[in-house]
C-alpha cells in the first residue's frame, strides 16, 4: 500500500511543478511547511497556482478585447452615454468590469502572499509581504485594476471616452510579469514553440488594430484610405447621414489582420494596401518589427523543431552505425539480430545516454 500512495504523491508533486508559474518549484524550503499566521498563502501553493492560472486567462483575454474594443468600438463611443439602459448594456462592458474585479482580489491575495527573499527563506510576515510587493509589482497591478470607463462613464465627452478606451490598454502591463513567469517553460520545446506562435498572432492582432484606428481617424478627412477602398470593394459605400453604413466590424477586422499578417511574413498581395501616408508610415513599421520577427520568432521556432527530434536522429545514426559494423565484419544472421535488439533495448532502456559519462561527473 505505501508504494502506490508513494507514486500518487509523486504524481501530484509533478503535476504542480508543471501547473506552477512560479521560477522555483520544490526547493528545498519546500520540504518543510513554514509556520504560517492567519490568512496567509503560500506561494508554492495549490491554490495560489491555481489563481495564478485564472489571473494569466485573464490577461490573455484583457491582451486580446482591450486593443479591439479601444480600436473597433472607436465609433460606438459617442452612443455608450446615450443609451437609457445603461453600462450594462454592452457584454464586454460587463467582462471588463468583471475583470478589474478578479484584478482587485488579487492585489489583495498578493499583500497576503508569502515570498522567498535573497537567504532563500520563506518570508510570512505580513508587513514584509505588503513593503516586498509594494517595491515591486504593486503599482503596475494597482494601474492595470483602476476601472477607467466605470470611473469616466456618463462624463459627457467623446474625447474623453476615447481616451478611456486608450488609458484601458494600461491592463496590458501585466504581461511583462505573465511573460517572466512563462520562462520556466522555456525548457520545453513544443510549449515554447506555442507560445512563439501565440505572440506572433497577438502581436499581428494588435497591430491590426493600430491599423484599423489610423484609417477610422483619417477617413472623415480623405476618401482614399483602406476603409474607403474596402467599403467599394464589397459594395458597402460609407452614408454619411447613416452611422450604421460602411463594412461591418467582423469584415473590417478580419481585413486588418488579414493585411498585417499578409505584411508581418513579408507575403503582401496587395488587395490591401496603404494609400495615405499615415498608412504608408505605419506599413513601414510593421515591415520592420516581421524582419524582427523573422530573425527572433522564426529563428528560434526551426531550433526548437530540430531539437524534438534530435533524439530520433541521433537514434537512426546510431542504429545505421551499428549496422555498418555487423555489415563490416560479416557477423551471422542470429548473432545480428541479437545485436540489433540489444541496441533497440539499451537506446529505450538509456534514452541514448551514456550512463559511465553521467557517473563519472557525480
Amino acid at each position: 500500500c505505501a508504494a502506490p500512495a508513494a507514486r500518487r504523491m509523486d504524481f501530484m508533486f509533478s503535476l504542480l511543478q508543471v501547473l506552477s508559474l512560479e521560477s522555483d518549484v520544490l526547493p528545498e524550503y519546500k520540504l518543510q511547511v513554514p509556520e504560517t499566521t492567519w490568512w496567509i498563502l503560500l506561494h508554492y501553493s495549490p491554490f495560489k497556482a491555481f489563481w495564478d492560472w485564472i489571473i494569466l486567462l485573464l490577461v490573455l483575454y484583457t491582451a486580446v478585447f482591450t486593443p479591439y474594443s479601444a480600436a473597433f468600438l472607436l465609433d460606438e463611443h459617442g452612443d455608450i452615454r446615450q443609451r437609457s439602459c445603461g453600462y450594462t448594456c454592452n457584454p464586454l462592458n460587463v467582462a471588463d468590469l468583471m475583470v478589474d474585479v478578479l484584478f482587485i482580489v488579487d492585489i489583495v491575495i498578493n499583500f497576503r502572499t508569502t515570498y522567498v527573499d535573497h537567504n532563500d527563506e520563506v518570508v510570512t510576515l505580513p508587513s514584509r509581504i505588503a513593503k516586498h510587493y509594494i517595491k515591486g509589482w504593486f503599482p503596475i497591478d494597482l494601474f492595470a485594476a483602476v476601472p477607467f470607463d466605470l470611473l469616466i462613464f456618463r462624463s459627457g465627452s467623446d474625447e474623453m471616452a476615447t481616451l478611456t478606451s486608450l488609458l484601458k490598454t494600461a491592463r496590458l502591463l501585466r504581461l511583462v510579469r505573465v511573460a517572466r513567469k512563462l520562462d520556466r517553460y522555456s525548457e520545453y520545446g513544443a510549449a515554447v514553440l506555442f507560445l512563439l506562435m501565440c505572440t506572433f498572432v497577438l502581436i499581428a492582432h494588435w497591430l491590426a488594430c493600430i491599423w484599423y484606428a489610423i484609417g477610422f481617424v483619417e477617413r472623415p478627412y480623405t476618401d482614399n484610405g483602406w476603409l474607403d477602398n474596402l467599403a467599394e470593394q464589397l459594395g458597402k459605400v460609407y452614408n454619411e447621414t447613416d452611422s450604421t453604413s460602411g463594412p461591418s466590424v467582423k469584415d473590417k477586422y478580419v481585413t486588418a489582420l488579414y493585411f498585417t499578417l499578409s505584411s508581418l511574413t513579408s507575403v503582401g498581395f496587395g488587395n490591401v494596401s496603404p494609400n495615405t501616408n499615415s498608412e504608408k508610415i505605419f506599413s513601414i513599421c510593421v515591415m520592420v518589427i516581421g524582419s524582427l520577427m523573422y530573425a527572433s520568432i522564426f529563428g528560434n521556432v526551426s531550433a526548437i523543431i530540430q531539437r524534438l527530434y534530435s533524439g530520433t536522429t541521433r537514434y537512426h545514426t546510431q542504429l545505421l552505425r551499428v549496422k555498418e559494423f555487423i555489415r563490416f565484419h560479416q557477423i551471422p544472421g542470429g548473432l545480428r539480430q541479437r545485436l540489433e535488439e540489444y541496441f533497440q533495448h539499451a537506446w529505450s532502456y538509456t534514452n541514448g545516454i551514456d550512463m559511465n559519462a553521467v557517473s563519472l561527473t557525480l
